[in-house]
Formats: structure tokens, sequence, C-alpha cells
């Protein structure tokens, strides 16, 4: 399991040392934590009209820098819900530091796909972690690494006398990965990769009290915990909290793939089904999946039908005074535009069969016609009915669309966890070329397929 590897390991014949004291590397980390400057609650700020280049250049430079703070750091003031009503931090505690229960040691938080941004450690901590000097079962080392804010995605709010009173997260629990370049599960952030190895149902269901959700969805908690245990690494259910429906007709988990957040400028439609553009959605989240307090406005979840949970609570009608989320979503979207997709790695693929299949993407294989380059969405309105793409209607029934929006394809290969499609349902690129194949009877043959996922996997 990703982050249970002892550094020391790699030296053989040299004896374990023994974990630091716990004092001693809280007064490290205390230390470093105070030169930390948490500026993710800044928004952008509409600047006077001013001729030359020179001017959008600064503007685009602040609204960059301010997204990419909010991206990482902002919580919208969402610890109200996780913390303060969920009580999720103090599980994270643990008992022996004014929490409950055994508490998440940095050992289980990298184990439900939890992530260190090696960036905000301090050298002497990188070089005591190297060193085995860490005791990565000690709940206490967590509290330690949400100070430093190295957590990526979530934030911890400690009182004064140095206990955890609440905690919050943020767009980049997510959205975000790290590169492992310095053990699995710690390295430097990777901002817009989806986070394929997190268990956001799992850690939710560490929180002490589940009646507030239970009350949301009209359900009990042990309902709440099925469906939380039923979403496995890299999955979540956006629309759990509008319509209550946990699991498909066949029974299996309602929960989609995190999707990635990179590559969408000049996509229209955002989100799997399409709900709509990408400051839509980031207010949608991060009112009524974060639960920060914000203002959100989308009269078609009055639907009790279609929404029944969102209807009788209101969801779509959401208003909270001061409004911590309208005001970043400008910077936010910014910055996520400016998010471009990766670049496959030397030796991912093959170049010659990936340019025969370029030729089969624009031709045979008629992917083009949906997938169009460069964007590879269609420019406009790029939805289709479940019916167009040969698949059920289960997913694309629960958005208002009712359809499926046409994937963008650029970094793909950084995604290929979990499987494709929005539930997964397509282990490789292999099952989904072979899908179209059938559905729209190309006759591909067994090499021109191959050719085809070559330059799928070049994108």
């Amino acid at each position: 399991m990703a982050g249970t590897t002892d550094p020391t390991d790699r030296a053989e014949g040299r004896p374990r040392r023994r974990p630091v004291a716990l004092a001693r590397l809280l007064l490290l980390l205390g230390a470093a934590g105070a030169l930390y400057v948490l500026s993710g609650s800044s928004s952008a700020t509409e600047q006077p009209a001013a001729a030359g280049g020179q001017a959008v250049q600064a503007q685009a430079s602040q609204l960059t820098e301010q997204g990419r703070q909010i991206f990482r750091f902002d919580t919208f003031g969402d610890e109200k819900f996780w913390g303060d009503s969920l009580k999720l931090h103090r599980a994270v505690a643990g008992a022996a530091n004014g929490g409950v229960g055994p508490g998440l040691s940095p050992k289980a938080a990298l184990g439900v796909g939890l992530k260190v941004d090696v960036d905000a450690l301090p050298p002497e901590l990188q070089q005591a972690l190297a060193q085995g000097q860490v005791d990565l079962d000690d709940p206490a080392v967590t509290l330690a690494l949400l100070r430093l804010n190295a957590v990526v995605g979530v934030t911890g709010f400690f009182d004064a006398g140095g206990g955890l009173r609440s905690m919050g997260i943020q767009c980049a629990l997510c959205h975000s990965t790290v590169d492992d370049s310095f053990a699995p599960g710690i390295g430097h952030r990777q901002d817009g990769f989806a986070a394929r190895d997190l268990n956001v149902g799992a850690i939710v269901s560490l929180a002490p009290d589940l009646r507030p959700v239970a009350r949301l969805l009209g359900t009990d908690v042990p309902t709440v915990k099925k469906v939380l245990a039923a979403w496995g690494p890299g999955k979540f259910d956006a629309e759990l909290f509008l319509d209550g429906k946990g699991f498909r007709p066949d029974g299996k988990t309602a929960a989609t793939l995190i999707p990635p957040a990179y590559g969408l400028a000049g996509v229209n439609l955002h989100t799997f089904t399409g709900w709509g553009s990408v400051p839509y959605w980031n207010a949608f989240v991060a009112n009524l999946e974060m639960h920060g307090q914000g203002v959100f406005y989308d009269p078609r979840l009055d639907d009790p039908k279609q929404f029944p949970v969102a209807a009788r609570n209101r969801s779509g009608h959401t208003s909270n005074s001061p409004d911590l989320i309208t005001p970043k979503l400008a910077a936010l979207h910014f910055y996520q535009l400016a998010l471009a997709a990766p670049a496959p790695p030397g030796g991912s693929f093959d170049p010659a069969a990936a340019a025969r299949g370029a030729k089969l993407f624009g031709a045979k294989a008629e992917c083009a016609t949906c997938h169009v380059p460069p964007l590879f969405t269609e420019p406009g309105w790029n939805l289709h009915t479940p019916g167009e793409i040969g698949i059920d209607r289960f997913q694309a029934d629960r958005s208002p669309t009712h359809r499926y929006r046409t994937t963008p394809l650029k970094g793909l290969w950084a995604h290929q966890k979990g499987g494709f499609y929005h539930d997964g349902r397509f282990a490789t690129l292999g099952d989904v070329v072979d899908h179209y194949n059938r559905f729209f009877k190309l006759r591909l043959t067994a090499g021109e397929k191959r050719d085809l996922v070559e330059y799928l996997k070049s994108l």
C-alpha cells in the first residue's frame, strides 16, 4: 500500500534508527509552520481598464496566482460542515490528541489516497523522513503535517493550545496529486490531475457524527455508511445530495470517477453529463458538495421527481452571508483554464503506431466526428444521448441534460487508473475502442485497434 515503505530499508546493513521523539518533531514543525502564510482566502479584484499588453499580462498573472491559491488552499468556509458538524477532525486527531478513536496516522492517510506536498516540508523534516526517524504510525505526526499545510487538499484549524479544533477541504483534494518524487504519496504537487487513489467514501466514513448527512439525504447513518463504502478509490457521487440514489439498478455504486481538472480551455460544457460550464460546476461543488458558505442558484434542482433531496432542501437557492465563494470564482476559473493537459512521458507509447492511429482517428475510426482536434470534444454543444453512444441512461438521467458529454482526450494517459467512461466500465483504452468498433460497425482490424490505442496514449 502506498506510503508504507520504510526509507531506511534501502540501505542494507544499516541499523534501523529509532523514530524521533514526538515533542522534538512537533517543535521542529511548529517553527517551520510559523513561517507559512496561507493566502488562499484572497479573491479576484476588478482592475481599471488600461491600454497596452502589459496591463493585460499583469491582470492574467494576478488571476493565475490568486486562482492557484484558491484551488490549493481555500476551504470556502466548509470547515463548518466537515469539522463543526461532522467532527471529522476529532477522528483524525484520535483520543490521544484530544479527539476520539485511534486517530489517523500518516501511514493510514496515505493508504486512503491522501497526499503530502514535499515542498511544504522543511529540509530537516525531509531528512528525518528519508532516514526513517519519523513515526508514520503516530496520528500526532498527521497533525504536525496539517500544521504545515502539507496534506494536499486538507486544512487543519488549531486552537491556541495546539489542539485540532476543526478541518476543511479544498478543490485540490480531488483534483490534485503528487509526483511521488520523495516517496509513494509524497512529492511535488500536480494540480489538475484526477485523484484516482483517493478513497473519499472511506475518509468521510471516519467522521464521528454522520447524522447531518443522513438528515440531508432523509435516511439513516448505516445506509450512509453502506453507500460511502461502495465508492472505493477514485470515485465520488456528486449527485447523491440531489437525488439520493446511492446505487445503480444493477446494484453497483452510483458514484463516478473523479475527472481531471486540466485541459479545459476551450471546452464548453463540464462534467461527464454536461451540467454547465466550468465556473458553474465550481460554484455547484463549492456550495453543495464541499458545503462551503456561498451563493448558488439553479432552479432546475427544484424538480421533486428528478431531484427529491435537492428540492426538499432548496439546494438550488443556496444563500449564505458572508458569501465566501462567489468572489473567488473568476480567479479559480482562470487558473483551471491555465492548467494544460500533461504531455505523455517518453517511451509510454509507440510513435510509429500512434502516427498510423492518428490517420485512423480522423478517417476510418470516425473518432474525430465528435472528438474534434485540437479540443478533442465538439466546439459548441458537446452532448449526446445515451443511444447515440451505445450505453445506458442511468447517469445521464441524473443530470438536467439527460445526455453525456464528449470527454476531452488530451492527457488521457494520466488518468487511466480506474477505467474509462464516467463509471470506469471499460477497464482499458482497448475496451473503449472495442465498444465503438462494435457499436458503429467500424470493422477495424486488430492491428488498427492497437494503433488507435497508441494514438490515444500519445495525446
